[in-house]
């Protein structure tokens, strides 16, 4: 089957909007709380080390577990999406999530941390693929940017609530107790799935496991897939590295902000990224109606995205806020590329599709984020405890340079694919 012509094997229907709330709103709150669970240890950080005596070694590994164990999962998340469905799939992974926020709240060691941290990060891998997946058979083709984007931009409601709002609960209550609710909530985001959400099967049942696999073989020989997947991925996960844990220091190290100037900046990089989600998905879907396609936005977001790293990397003081916003708008941009994918497939290969490159970037994200702080590490620590500029200037640098060669390799081999095409046309 050709993946650049795809066939959807689900009888098309046309359901009421109430059906596709039923379908949108518990997913959207299982994103919420997956991205809540990304970013609240950047919080919490000073009340771990201060409890339980962490290193800086300690801290950075817990971080990495979660996207560890979030990546690991990924390609056996697809086949258990296309297998059983989101519904289920979803439902039933959010239970290790509630376990693991559980014995995060109780862990007294490092160990039972990474452990409680380990679970969270394997409970929540779904909760993105798992509506994008649902929507592919629920919404109209031309809806998926405008409804994949509000996703989105939902979880990123949930990085909205892991900054301020828990540096404001941890006043009232300790970490230990805000675990606890966060585990007993996502029980509730769990049931809300699997009791709410309407079940829709393929025709003639699901395809067999061997099936499934050879389906993941497609997508990685796709020559479309690995055009688009490396800027995709290095855009994402530059992203998420920087986002998740080091725009916190860079404001504290480079710009001198304190504590709640900090805590007031990454608020406003949250906003600014969920407007970002809603609102280049809904260009993407008004540009589609219009011929534009939706790469075109995707790949002219993520370009605008680095450009905005190279400002920040050279660091102009009365620009420092503004590029910090505009870094969380257009950092938005590449996720485009899971619908532009999933829409470039067979319908019954979308989880495979999705997942396929969420593994991608999860990895990156993790080699990003841990790279980023091994070079800082190269650099002596100022006399007043901070990293030097030079230190983030190059571990920046070392993220905007994969992006680089990864706009080289989207040229190439789109002009591959072209040659290809003319060359198969005049046979």
């Amino acid at each position: 089957m050709n993946p650049t012509n795809p066939t959807n094997p689900i009888t098309p229907l046309a359901p009421s909007r109430t059906t596709l709330l039923r379908v949108f709103i518990p997913f959207a709150i299982g994103y919420f709380f997956s991205y809540l669970y990304r970013v609240v240890n950047a919080v919490i950080a000073p009340n771990l080390v201060s409890d339980l005596d962490l290193s800086p070694g300690d801290l950075g590994l817990l971080t990495a577990t979660y996207f560890l164990t979030f990546a690991a999962f990924q390609l056996p998340l697809g086949v258990l999406l296309d297998r059983f469905g989101s519904r289920k799939a979803e439902a039933f992974l959010l239970l290790f999530a509630a376990i693991g926020a559980f014995i995060f709240a109780r862990a007294d060691s490092v160990p039972g941390l990474i452990v409680g941290r380990a679970l969270i990060g394997f409970g929540v891998s779904s909760c993105l693929m798992a509506a994008f997946t649902a929507f592919v058979i629920w919404f109209k083709k031309e809806r998926l940017p405008l409804v994949n984007g509000i996703q989105v931009a939902v979880g990123g409601l949930g990085a909205l609530t892991g900054t301020a709002p828990v540096e404001a609960a941890l006043q009232i209550a300790d970490w230990r107790t805000l675990f606890t609710l966060l585990a007993i909530l996502t029980l509730g985001v769990a049931a809300a799935i699997f009791f709410v959400v309407p079940e829709r099967k393929a025709e003639g049942g699901g395809p067999s496991v061997k099936e499934q696999i050879q389906g993941i073989g497609q997508v990685y020989t796709s020559p479309l897939f690995w055009r688009i997947a490396p800027w995709a991925v290095t855009s994402q996960a530059t992203f998420m590295a920087i986002q998740t844990l080091w725009a916190g220091p860079w404001l504290r190290d480079v710009a001198g902000y304190d504590r709640t100037d900090m805590a007031q900046g990454l608020l406003l990089i949250a906003a600014a990224m969920v407007a970002g989600f809603a609102l280049i998905g809904a260009l993407a879907a008004r540009l589609s109606r219009s011929g534009i396609r939706p790469l075109y936005v995707s790949v002219s977001g993520m370009g605008v995205f680095m450009v905005i790293q190279g400002l920040i990397i050279l660091h102009i003081p009365s620009l420092t806020l503004p590029l910090w916003i505009l870094f969380g708008f257009f950092g938005a941009s590449g996720v485009l590329n899971y619908a532009i994918l999933s829409q470039n497939f067979p319908g019954n290969l979308a989880g495979r599709v999705n997942t396929g490159l969420n593994v991608m970037v999860f990895v990156v994200a993790f080699g990003g984020q841990w790279g980023i702080g091994e070079i800082i590490n190269l650099w002596p620590i100022l006399p007043d405890g901070r990293y030097t500029p030079t230190s983030y200037q190059a571990g920046f640098g070392l993220m905007l340079a994969l992006q680089v060669l990864s706009v080289i390799w989207f040229i190439l081999a789109g002009a591959r694919i072209r040659r290809k095409s003319v060359s198969v046309k005049g046979a």
